[in-house]
């Protein structure tokens, strides 16, 4: 079974480095990763399936809130950069719906992957993590993220990785996922306004990242995907921006009683 599993794997990445040279979430420089770099990603994502398909096994769990640590942020307290919806199809499956910025411009996309692709990109450290929602919110989830509409309904293109928690004027990753979590549990909410007011109801607290003039102003001249404009200006000019991040949502979902702790999985 490994075997047909590296198998597998080898030919969608291959087929995803020679098709796609500009890609979701990374520069539109060529990228050609090496071969220790896509054995790291075929480890994380064998170790992932695995633990998935155990859960399935186990609990009957279709979906769990999976995060990747892409980029380096310990320098502000956190963990994880980047999470999705990891969710099992009907032949068996696990595929991923996220949000991806593309080529670090100012817009996004909603994408479904493989667990490899997931995990395809030069990410700073080779861990994942993920958190069990419980049986009622992994149903409603389930049926969002198998429908077109109702998957892509809060997503919102103009992008800043930066974007302010209570904000509408732009949308990053973790904001699209706890957004999309919200119209999942309450089929009566339609506008982001709605969601955000779901997850203020609920408990959810963004994360507070304390940057300082120049790192904003640096940040907004040298990346189109970076922006300030949609924070208040009596918490920007006091240098608190108010965020969505993954360790945020993983403290919150727990505590709010929609999920389990936090399981930490490595090669």
């Amino acid at each position: 079974m490994k075997t047909a599993f590296w198998r597998a794997m080898c030919a969608l990445l291959l087929a995803a480095v020679v098709a796609a040279p500009a890609r979701a979430g990374r520069t539109c420089e060529p990228w050609k990763p090496s071969a220790a770099t896509l054995a790291r990603a075929f480890g994380m994502a064998e170790r992932t399936l695995r633990a998935l398909d155990d859960e399935y096994a186990k609990n009957g769990t279709q979906v769990v809130v999976l995060a990747r640590a892409g980029q380096d942020l310990t320098q502000y307290g956190l963990r994880y950069s980047h999470l999705g919806f990891a969710y099992r199809t009907a032949d068996g499956r696990w595929r991923v719906l996220h949000k991806l910025n593309q080529c670090g411009t100012a817009d996004a996309s909603i994408y479904r992957q493989g667990l490899g692709d997931f995990f395809l990109d030069s990410l700073w450290r080779y861990e994942a993590a993920y958190e069990v929602p419980a049986p009622e919110v992994q149903a409603r989830l389930l049926a969002v993220l198998q429908d077109e509409r109702r998957a892509t309904a809060m997503h919102w293109k103009p992008y800043s990785v930066v974007s302010y928690a209570w904000g509408q004027r732009y949308q990053q990753s973790n904001q699209w996922a706890i957004e999309t979590l919200a119209a999942a549990m309450e089929p009566g909410i339609a506008s982001r306004t709605q969601a955000q007011a779901w997850l203020q109801f609920k408990g959810y607290q963004p994360t507070t990242l304390h940057l300082g003039p120049m790192e904003r102003l640096g940040g907004r001249l040298t990346s189109a995907n970076v922006a300030f404009d949609d924070h208040p200006s009596e918490k920007r000019f006091s240098n608190r921006i108010e965020t969505v991040t993954v360790d945020s949502v993983f403290d919150w979902l727990p505590r709010a009683g929609l999920a389990s702790s936090a399981v930490t999985l490595r090669p």
